[in-house]
């Protein structure tokens, strides 16, 4: 119910008289009036809507007032004395009374400081103050006194209120409406919804929905005008969705646990991420078919009919309230975008049924049919990257570019697991890190796993029947350090689901005689790689019996995949020696891609590991100051070591491709002493190289030119349980077939790892602790 105006106050807007025939004799013997009571009195005589008062953090302001407060705090009509004290008994001055009543006055008009000049007391204005008081001469609110002053210190009495409040209604009758409309955005949860890292087998405080769900609910009690998205990637990345998938499949009405926490969050809507096509198009739609908010992509076509696959965008009709405290319906659209590469990375699932647009080209044509069916704010949920400012059809990373199409409002991105509003590529023009917006467009992209939420205000003006953007600001919130935050509804909700994941992931498969870790799988041949690549070596090599493949070499590609990515200090892998599990498993390999297999040349291998070389900055012989020996733009899953060969890499000379496997520099050879079976290779020998379908179904310089692809239909995480099952044992150690060409004696070489790597570093090695790195990694040097 919407809160009337109150009798004394509507007595008081039509019989009081107007600030410049102020009755001084009266105002003289009217009390003083409180900053408390002043709140009061104006939120009562504008007619608002109060809320409960419990989002009030001000210690001193008693429960009868706290909805007051709360509404003029959402109204951003005041501050507070700190965070914690509002002072509601302190007596009011002029200056203050009429800030206060100003503020709640929307106007495009600008009014200058010159209208201050008329009273031989301005300089007592407070300077930050000046231009409020100024907009209120303006409107009206300040004549001043007949002796041409303003007396901005004085205390207001409780007549001088009434005549403020009384020519503020008068305006504020007549001002624009305005709505602040909040927009909250979630991406890459990865099937993250406890706070429980199921690799370590123990709970975890920097991850899970159920922590940011806490953000979420604060969120909304700051401003009920509020809307929530996932930017996708939801139902893939822990154990837990491989455990949904595969384990305990999913049956036809059964919901999702990612579909379950956020029906609980009551989301408004979703798009895809790339990892919601990896168990295939059946599934997916599975997934999506019990959830009680929309999906939407306008990029996906049907391959057989040329139509969109899915819905497009929604319209949502928000009803809102607005500063009057009135009630308004906004119409939110909403739309969504997923990498086109999805076609490379889920080949076999894909290929055929499906075809993807270009995602700027399909924003652009969907923007203008949402603006049609009558959106009046839109949202893009882009699943990519920030990317550049040059687009190439068919790229990868394109949110940046999308904030210059026409009309777009606000972008929840995501796709690359980083934190925006944050630090970005220095050539991207006209970005505001402090407001969050590129182009003028509020962005956010809210790290991965839940460590973040996205919070975008719009403040919406309304002229005539449209309403616009007059102001616009982005922020990303971080979860808590500690467990005080995690909300238990949300993880009762998926209860189940979560505990049968930890039994899953407890089933034993082996035993390693020693640790396995990724400390140093960027610097140095490493264990957790071996092992992948030796599973799928026999794995392959099964495969390739009796046929046409049998007698050729089998290689075998693996990656660093927990290596720190993304500066993360924690993302690494650790199994202590003694019992392995199927979670220390899926901890050596993350993905949930099968594995295939690449018929290519020894020159395919060699641009293969060129490739794979750019991961290092060059090195200068000639420098003996420090010198970064990783380039931190290159992810490590694209850091492929090639088992079967043995090879050196001079960093001493410039990297042939770069990070996205562009040729920068044709003529440079990183790659040295290629040997095969203890001879240079032969380039035009044919090899199978074991990889998965992922590098199979891309565009990596070396696999681009292999004659043929198979994709088999069994994981390259069952592989590697299968491997140890057979073994019983395993001694995880590197066989050492790659290594640094001699390192230049006089530089100093150093790299990032996690602070733990120090205790794992072998006494007789060339790696040393150096001490504190960036963003809480370690600094190490390698010779």
């Amino acid at each position: 119910m919407w809160k009337k105006v109150s009798a004394s106050a509507l007595a008081l807007s039509l019989t009081v008289g107007g600030f410049a025939s102020v009755d001084h004799a009266s105002a003289a013997k009217s009390p003083d009036v409180t900053r408390g009571e002043y709140v009061k009195t104006m939120i009562d005589a504008m007619g608002i809507e109060l809320g409960t008062g419990k989002s009030v953090k001000f210690n001193d302001v008693p429960e009868s007032l706290k909805p007051y407060i709360e509404k003029a705090l959402e109204l951003k009509l005041i501050t507070g004395k700190s965070a914690t004290v509002f002072a509601p008994d302190e007596k009011l001055s002029r200056e203050h009374a009429f800030i206060i009543a100003t503020r709640a006055i929307e106007t495009d008009k600008a009014y200058s400081e010159e209208l201050l000049n008329k009273f031989t007391d301005k300089n007592k204005i407070r300077t930050s103050s000046r231009s409020e008081i100024a907009k209120a001469v303006g409107l009206g609110f300040l004549n001043g006194y007949p002796d041409k002053t303003v007396k901005p210190s004085n205390i207001v009495s409780k007549h001088e209120m009434n005549n403020i409040l009384k020519r503020f209604l008068k305006e504020y009758k007549n001002s624009t409406s305005t709505v602040s409309l909040r927009i909250l955005g979630t991406s890459d949860i990865h099937t993250n919804i406890v706070n429980y890292d199921y690799y370590k087998d123990t709970e975890s405080n920097s991850l899970g929905l159920a922590k940011t769900a806490t953000l979420i609910k604060n969120a909304r009690s700051e401003n009920s005008n509020t809307l929530l998205f996932d930017n996708g990637d939801a139902i893939q990345g822990t154990p837990l969705g491989s455990y949904k998938q595969a384990v305990d499949k999913l049956e036809d009405g059964e919901e999702h646990p990612s579909v379950t926490a956020m029906e609980l969050l009551k989301y408004d809507g979703a798009t895809f991420g790339n990892h919601e096509f990896n168990y295939g198009l059946d599934y997916l739609d599975e997934v999506t078919d019990d959830a009680n908010f929309p999906y939407v992509n306008a990029n996906i076509r049907d391959a057989a009919t040329g139509k969109l696959a899915y819905n497009p965008y929604v319209l949502i009709e928000k009803e809102v309230v607005d500063s009057k405290g009135q009630k308004s319906t906004i119409q939110v659209g909403v739309t969504g975008i997923v990498p086109p590469a999805i076609l490379k990375w889920d080949k076999s699932h894909l290929e055929g049924k499906v075809k993807v647009d270009d995602s700027v080209q399909a924003v652009e044509a969907i923007v203008p049919e949402m603006k049609k069916a009558g959106a009046d704010v839109i949202v893009v949920l882009s699943h990519s990257g920030l990317g550049d400012m040059k687009h190439e059809v068919g790229e990868e990373d394109v949110t940046y570019l999308l904030t210059k199409v026409k009309d777009i409002d606000a972008i929840i991105t995501g796709h690359a697991h980083q934190v925006f509003p944050g630090k970005v590529d220095a050539s991207l023009a006209n970005v505001d890190v402090e407001n969050g917006t590129m182009n003028g467009v509020p962005v956010v992209m809210p790290g991965k796993f839940g460590s973040h939420l996205g919070v975008i205000d719009l403040d919406l003006v309304k002229k005539g029947n449209e309403w616009e953007v007059k102001q616009s600001k982005a922020e990303v919130r971080a979860i808590a350090k500690d467990a005080t935050d995690v909300d238990k509804t949300i993880v009762d909700a998926v209860k189940q689901a979560h505990e049968g994941t930890i039994e899953y992931v407890r089933q034993a498969v082996g035993t390693t005689t020693a640790d396995i870790h990724s400390y140093f799988s960027q610097v140095q041949d490493d264990p957790s790689i071996q092992i992948v690549t030796n599973a799928q070596t026999e794995y392959v090599k099964a495969k390739l019996k009796g046929t046409a493949n049998e007698k050729l070499p089998v290689l075998s590609a693996g990656a660093p995949f927990k290596a720190g990515t993304r500066s993360d200090p924690e993302y690494y892998t650790y199994v202590p020696k003694g019992e392995l599990a199927i979670k220390n498993v899926a901890d050596l390999y993350l993905y949930d891609n099968t594995v295939a297999t690449v018929k290519v040349t020894g020159a395919d291998i060699k641009e293969w590991l060129e490739m794979s070389a750019g991961q290092f900055n060059q090195i200068d012989a000639t420098k003996t100051g420090e010198q970064q020996l990783i380039n931190a733009d290159f992810r490590s899953y694209n850091y492929d070591v090639i088992d079967g060969v043995t090879y050196e890499i001079d960093v001493t000379q410039p990297a042939k491709y770069d990070a996205d496997g562009n040729l920068v520099n044709e003529k440079s050879s990183r790659i040295t002493n290629l040997q095969y079976d203890g001879k240079p290779i032969d380039l035009k020998q044919e090899f199978i190289v074991a990889t998965n379908n992922y590098r199979a179904n891309g565009t990596f310089p070396g696999v681009r030119n292999a004659t043929a692809i198979e994709i088999y239909p069994d994981e390259n995480r069952q592989t590697i349980i299968d491997y140890i099952l057979a073994e019983k044992t395993i001694d995880p150690s590197a066989d050492g077939n790659w290594k640094f060409a001699a390192l230049p004696a006089k530089a100093t070489i150093v790299f990032e790892s996690s602070k733990q790597a120090e205790k794992v570093i072998p006494a007789d090695g060339n790696i040393k602790y150096v001490g504190e790195g960036t963003d809480g990694f370690g600094k190490y040097s390698i010779k």
